[in-house]
């Protein structure tokens, strides 16, 4: 007689906590959000009822309403700017950059730079003639005539560079007299720059220096300077070019020490015969980043400039465009780049940078920095010299009163006040203060807080939690029964095989 085991298949459900979460009845009288327990209760359907949901549901749609409506505020990114003015009792006195109108003089004019420029400077045709002889004065035309005789004349190496610092109008002979908080100041306070303009001259400028300083507003607390415009040395003009000018005077740029001078496209005019006055403010400006505001976080990517500021982003871009299109950089632009020839000066330089300056403004987008300093200024004017002061003028400076009246300016710059403005930007509407609003319609609407939300959530938990374990159970409750069929039909075979010897 054979004797067969049977094995026991049966496996045994794992114990699992399914606790069974209060009915929401329960919930609702035990919530801090107001209304459902009107809404979910025992009682029968009644209006009262009805009334209730009609009322929860309304402020539900209210809350969201209002909700999406400040988040799409936030979204926005608003700001607000902010005026304030603050007293101090010392105030950096600011750079003063100008330049002379007139950036070659003639008198230094030689031979050699007029054969290498006499055509870009417009004194010259094509051939080295004199153009238009008719429009030149007797003394300038006799001396032009000397200087543009170039038979058995051996041309020299030129560099524009050194023409336009040798030509430029110096300091020595153009500045009369210059005071400093009632303090005599020289030309060896004026550093040398180079513009648009040529040779040009910045006072207070830093670098290795430390910044001059004001104590007190008014009139005899900043700068004050004489100067010379030396009109007689005034390039004669006949024709229309970018290296001369029709005006006569100075062009004056107040600028921070961080910057660098842009005085072609900030400065402002100062005419001789009149003495200016300059009443200046200082203003710092604090821009917000994106996408609050616009300004520029990100250190300067030039190997030109360390600090970054709209002149030096514009002069850096100037650069690369000249670069990149004439193979060539001008006087006044830093860098390594060689410097451009006459020829290109006028062929290319001159109408590429005009280009640039008045129609290409998609190549040099230059962003304001999060931070900067500028002076406002109000201009003045009186004349000089009156007609008391002019024949003392004129013996002092050996001169005749018709050139003191063509030629001397005063220019007076100083601090209104020792105090500045700052314009500040502020975000308008921050997370708190998003919340702040969200929170408060919440409590308005449906008395709702994030420990309510919380509460549903948690509720919501237990339910789903429930709802997952009974599922698990009738899975396991099922696969039990089929185990148990198993065994069944294994018995039955035990039996049937019991039949046999």
């Amino acid at each position: 007689m054979k004797t067969v085991a049977i094995m026991d298949l049966k496996v045994e459900p794992g114990e699992m906590d399914c606790d069974q979460p209060p009915p929401i009845e329960v919930f609702a009288n035990t919530s801090t959000l107001h209304g459902i327990s009107h809404i979910f209760s025992y009682d029968r359907i009644s209006i009262r009822r009805c009334l209730w949901l009609v009322f929860f549901l309304s402020s539900l749609t209210l809350l969201l309403y209002v909700c999406t409506d400040r988040i799409q505020f936030y979204l926005e990114y608003p700001h607000v700017t902010k005026l304030d003015e603050i007293t101090t009792p010392v105030m950096v006195f600011p750079a003063v950059t100008f330049c002379n109108l007139n950036s070659f003089r003639f008198s230094k004019v030689t031979r050699n730079d007029l054969y290498h420029a006499g055509e870009l400077l417009a004194l010259l045709g094509p051939r080295y003639e004199i153009r238009d002889q008719h429009l030149v004065d007797e003394s300038v035309l006799e001396t032009l005539k000397v200087k543009a005789d170039f038979n058995n004349f051996k041309p020299r190496p030129f560099n524009m560079q050194e023409f336009y610092d040798r030509t430029g109008h110096d300091i020595r002979d153009m500045m009369l007299a210059c005071h400093f908080r009632g303090a005599q100041c020289r030309p060896e306070d004026f550093k040398v720059v180079f513009t648009r303009y040529g040779k040009c001259y910045t006072f207070n400028g830093g670098g290795d220096q430390s910044p001059r300083i004001s104590v007190r507003g008014g009139m005899g607390s900043g700068l004050e300077i004489m100067l010379d415009i030396q009109q007689d040395e005034y390039l004669p003009v006949w024709g229309e070019s970018d290296e001369t000018s029709f005006e006569a005077g100075i062009k004056v740029q107040i600028h921070s020490q961080d910057e660098p001078p842009f005085i072609d496209q900030l400065g402002f005019g100062v005419a001789p015969g009149f003495q200016t006055f300059v009443s200046c403010q200082e203003q710092r400006l604090v821009y917000l980043p994106p996408p609050w505001g616009e300004c520029k976080m990100t250190p300067m990517d030039s190997d030109l400039f360390e600090e970054y500021s709209i002149t030096a982003c514009r002069i850096d871009c100037e650069t690369r465009y000249l670069v990149e299109n004439c193979n060539c950089r001008m006087v006044h632009m830093p860098g390594d780049a060689p410097y451009c020839t006459p020829e290109l000066y006028k062929e290319c330089a001159d109408p590429a940078l005009d280009f640039l300056v008045e129609r290409d403004n998609d190549f040099c987008m230059c962003e304001s920095p999060c931070n900067m300093t500028r002076y406002s200024k109000e201009l003045s004017f009186v004349k000089i010299p009156s007609k008391a002061s002019a024949k003392y003028l004129a013996k002092k400076y050996n001169k005749t009163e018709e050139y003191i009246a063509d030629n001397i300016l005063v220019l007076d710059i100083f601090f209104e006040a020792l105090n500045y403005e700052t314009i500040e930007q502020k975000k308008a509407y921050e997370v708190a203060g998003l919340l702040g609003d969200i929170g408060g319609q919440m409590g308005l609407f449906i008395g709702a807080s994030i420990l309510t939300i919380l509460e549903l959530f948690d509720y919501l938990y237990e339910v789903i939690k429930y709802k997952l374990c009974r599922c698990s159970d009738r899975k396991d409750s099922h696969g039990v029964g089929s185990t148990q069929g198993a065994v069944l039909r294994l018995d039955d075979v035990k039996c049937h095989m019991t039949h046999y010897p």
